[in-house]
C-alpha cells in the first residue's frame, strides 16, 4: 500500500503534463511546434531587437545594420568569410533550427558540369549534395550550373553561394525529399523545366529511377528544418518553391520572386491531412514584377507572413483552400491597377459559409492602391482590437528590411520601380469580399509586441512523449493493481 503522498505527487505530475500531452496528441507531424504563436512571438522579438540596434547605430554613425535580424546577425562582420557557418545561427521562424552542414567540412565546388547523374564527377555540386555527412558547400568561382536532371539533396547540407554568383537552371532543379536540415543561401534559380524518367543517384549507396519532375525551382517533400534564404527565383515551369507531403519547420526569407504564375504551393492535396502539421515562416521576401498568384497558396497548416513586400500580383497574393491559418503581420501590399484584383486574399474553391471560420488575420499590414485583406475566424473582434492598438512602424520599414532581398550583388529585374507599372499609388484599403467562384489558375506593418523575450519551447518529439508515458506506466501499475491508472483514463 502506497502512502497518500504518492497519489498526490502522481496527480500533480499528470496535471503538469496535461497541456503537453494534449498538444502532442493534436499534432499531425512529430516535428511541428505545439504552440506556433510562441515562434511568432520570438520572430517579433528578434525584429524589434534589430530595429532598435539599427537606430542606436545610426546615432553613432554606423551604416551596416539594416534592422533585418538575419542579415544583421552575420553580414556586418567584415570577416564573415572566415566563419561562414555562423549563418546557421541566424535563422528565424519555424525553420530556425535548420543546421545545414554546420559542424561539417567545407566542400568546394570547382566544376559546373552535370554530365552524369549516376556517377557524378567529384568537385561538382551534384557530387557534393548527395554525400551522407554534414557538408558546408561553397563555390570556387562564379558559375552557371545547367542541371541534366533534378538535383537531389541529402540531409545536413548547406549550399552557400555568398561571395560569387551561382546560377542554377535546367532539368528538374532542386529536390529536397524526405531529408532534414538543409540551408540554401544566395543562389539564383531560374528556367527550371520538367525532366526525369532517368536513373539518378541520391546518396553514395542509392541509385533509383525517377519519374518526370514538375519543373519546380525548389521542391520540398516530406522534409523538415529547411531554410531558403537570399535566393532569386523566376521563370520555372511549375512552382518557384513548393512544399508538400508533411513538410514542416520551414523558413523562406529574404528571397526575390519575379516573372512567374503559381509562385508557391504549400500542401500536397486538400485531402492529405498530415499537411495540417505544416508550419512555414515567410519573412522579408520581395514579390516583384510579373507575378500572378500563390504568394503563397496554402492548403493546411500554419503560415506566418511577416514584413514582406508584395509589389505585384495579377489575381491574388495569398490563397488557401483547406482551412489553413494565415497570420499576416507587418507586410506591405500594393494592389494592381485592375479594379477586380485589389483583394490580397482568396479562398480557393470554398464559399463563405465554409471559410468564415478559417483563422486568417491581419495585424499592422500596410495597404496601398486600394488593396484589402479579408480576415476571418472566431477571434475576429479580439483580433481587430489588437490590430488597431498597434503602431505600424515596421511596415513602413519594409523597404529597409527587404532592401537586400535576393542574391547579393546581382541586378534586379525591377529595382527602383513599382512593379505593376501604370496607375496611381494611393494609401489606404477598401472593403470587399470573395464573391466570385474563380478557378485558381490580394496588403496590410507593425512594431511587434513589447519587445520582451518569449521563451521558446523545444520541438516536441514522439520519443520524449513515449518516454513520459513509459515512466508513468511503471509507476502507476503498482498502485492498487493499476485501478488508479484506469480511473484516469
Amino acid at each position: 500500500m502506497h502512502p497518500p503522498i504518492t497519489y498526490i505527487l502522481l496527480f500533480c505530475l499528470l496535471t503538469s503534463l496535461l497541456s503537453v500531452i494534449k498538444a502532442t496528441l493534436n499534432l499531425s507531424l512529430p516535428y511541428q511546434h505545439p504552440n506556433p504563436e510562441v515562434v511568432v512571438q520570438e520572430v517579433h522579438r528578434r525584429i524589434n531587437v534589430s530595429i532598435q540596434h539599427r537606430r542606436a547605430m545610426l546615432d553613432i554613425g554606423g551604416s551596416c545594420i539594416t534592422g533585418n535580424p538575419i542579415d544583421d546577425c552575420w553580414k556586418c562582420d567584415p570577416n564573415w568569410g572566415t566563419d561562414r557557418q555562423r549563418l546557421a545561427d541566424c535563422g528565424i521562424g519555424f525553420g530556425r533550427y535548420a543546421l545545414g552542414g554546420k559542424g561539417g567540412q567545407y566542400y568546394v565546388v570547382t566544376d559546373s558540369s552535370d554530365r552524369d547523374t549516376v556517377n557524378p564527377t567529384p568537385g561538382t555540386l551534384r557530387h557534393a549534395v548527395l554525400q551522407t555527412e554534414p557538408l558546408w558547400i561553397v563555390f570556387a568561382s562564379s558559375m552557371l550550373i545547367k542541371l541534366k536532371h533534378e538535383l537531389i539533396i541529402n540531409s545536413f547540407k548547406t549550399i552557400d553561394g555568398r561571395g560569387v554568383n551561382v546560377d542554377i537552371t535546367g532539368g528538374g532543379c532542386i529536390t529536397i525529399q524526405y531529408v532534414t536540415n538543409v540551408i540554401i543561401h544566395n543562389i539564383r534559380i531560374f528556367n527550371c523545366k520538367p525532366s526525369g524518367n532517368a536513373m539518378i543517384r541520391s546518396s553514395p549507396t542509392h541509385v533509383g529511377r525517377r519519374g518526370l519532375s514538375d519543373g519546380d525551382g525548389i521542391s520540398i517533400s516530406g522534409s523538415r528544418n529547411i531554410w531558403i534564404d537570399h535566393c532569386s527565383l523566376s521563370h520555372c515551369t511549375d512552382g518557384l518553391i513548393d512544399a508538400i507531403l508533411g513538410s514542416t519547420a520551414i523558413t523562406i526569407s529574404n528571397n526575390y520572386f519575379t516573372y512567374h504564375n503559381e509562385v508557391m504551393l504549400m500542401g500536397h492535396d486538400d485531402a492529405y491531412l498530415p499537411d495540417k502539421g505544416m508550419q512555414v515562416t515567410f519573412a522579408f521576401n520581395h514579390y516583384g514584377k510579373g507575378l500572378v498568384q500563390r504568394m503563397p497558396r496554402c492548403r493546411h497548416g500554419y503560415f506566418h507572413v511577416v514584413n514582406n513586400d508584395f509589389t505585384e500580383w495579377k489575381m491574388y497574393a495569398i490563397g488557401g483552400s483547406a482551412n489553413p491559418t494565415i497570420n499576416s503581420q507587418g507586410n506591405r501590399y500594393i494592389a494592381p491597377p485592375d479594379p477586380n484584383a485589389k483583394e490580397v486574399t482568396k479562398r480557393v474553391d470554398a464559399n463563405e459559409k465554409n471559410w468564415v471560420g478559417w483563422n486568417w488575420r491581419t495585424e499592422g499590414d500596410l495597404m496601398e492602391n486600394g488593396a484589402f485583406f479579408v480576415p476571418s475566424g472566431e477571434d475576429l473582434n479580439a483580433m481587430y482590437a489588437k490590430a488597431t492598438s498597434v503602431d505600424p512602424k515596421s511596415a513602413f520599414l519594409v523597404d529597409q528590411l527587404t532592401m537586400n532581398a535576393g542574391v547579393f550583388g546581382a541586378p534586379r529585374d525591377d529595382v527602383g520601380t513599382v512593379s505593376f507599372g501604370n496607375g496611381p499609388i494611393t494609401t489606404g484599403g477598401g472593403e470587399g469580399r470573395n464573391t466570385g467562384n474563380h478557378d485558381d489558375d490580394d496588403y496590410f506593418g507593425m512594431t511587434f509586441g513589447s519587445g520582451t523575450s518569449a521563451k521558446l519551447a523545444p520541438p516536441t518529439t514522439l520519443f520524449s512523449i513515449s518516454l513520459i508515458f513509459l515512466v508513468l506506466y511503471f509507476n502507476i501499475v503498482t498502485i492498487n493493481g493499476g485501478r488508479f491508472f484506469m480511473l484516469l483514463l
